[in-house]
């Protein structure tokens, strides 16, 4: 027990796509399939809505709290500010409220940086065995399956405007941030400069130009997670149009 919630990594540093880390990504692939497989069976089950949403606010306040045991707890690194830690707390609100405001934002802003998070971990090393590792991908998991309960059980879906709504509020935010930055001394979605571990960052240029590259990224992946909604439109209308004319 006390190695799993060590403060200092053991054993082994976390490996970027080793059996662990493919392992844990599959895991949380295979819970959302699940979710849309038994789709109709959890919209008589809304308690799992109250459990998820508990779930990513116990994640998000045991990691606080293991920050202040750990004595590593500071404002300039440990707040819940990163686009992908501030979106576990709105996915938990989402989830109670069934905000289709809120899904709009967690569903371009959240997926696209829990997935980013996911793949490429900023986890210091921390390895499978440890605290860390766990609540990182129980709260970012978490909100890519918050996402999927409301597509498959609600029938929530983004809208063209609300992927560009979510565009603006995620520069809005990164104003606010910019100035908390430079209030704190801190670094929050790495707009100061780039973090000191590999990233994709590393081939995006020097700063500030690999903001402007971020921005495109940030677009694209948007329109990328509502391409399959446009053609599920599109299919739809297609077939309401062939139907409408056979009436005739």
């Amino acid at each position: 027990m006390n190695s799993f919630f060590t403060c200092h990594p053991v054993q082994h540093s976390f490996q970027l796509f080793s059996v662990e880390h493919l392992v844990t990504l599959a895991i949380i692939v295979i819970i959302g399939a699940f979710i849309f497989l038994c789709r109709k069976q959890l919209r008589k089950k809304m308690f799992v809505f109250i459990l998820l949403s508990l779930i990513l606010i116990a994640s998000e306040t045991a990691y606080q709290a293991w920050e202040i045991s750990c004595h590593q707890w500071s404002a300039e690194t440990s707040l819940p500010l990163q686009l992908s830690d501030i979106v576990v707390l709105l996915a938990a609100v989402m989830l109670i409220t069934k905000s289709r405001l809120l899904f709009y934002f967690v569903y371009f802003a959240g997926i696209s940086s829990s997935v980013q998070a996911m793949i490429t971990p900023d986890l210091g090393g921390y390895a499978y065995a440890q605290f860390r590792y766990v609540q990182f991908y129980v709260s970012h998991g978490g909100v890519v399956l918050a996402c999927c309960m409301l597509i498959a059980v609600c029938r929530y879906e983004p809208t063209f405007r609300s992927l560009w709504v979510s565009v603006v509020s995620v520069n809005l935010y990164g104003g606010f941030i910019y100035a908390m930055n430079r209030l704190l001394g801190a670094n929050y979605l790495y707009m100061m400069k780039k973090p000191e571990h590999a990233s994709l960052l590393d081939v995006l240029g020097p700063h500030p130009w690999y903001l402007v590259w971020i921005e495109g990224i940030m677009i694209l992946s948007f329109l990328v997670l509502y391409l399959p909604f446009w053609v599920h439109k599109k299919i739809k209308g297609d077939k309401n149009k062939v139907n409408f004319i056979e009436a005739e």
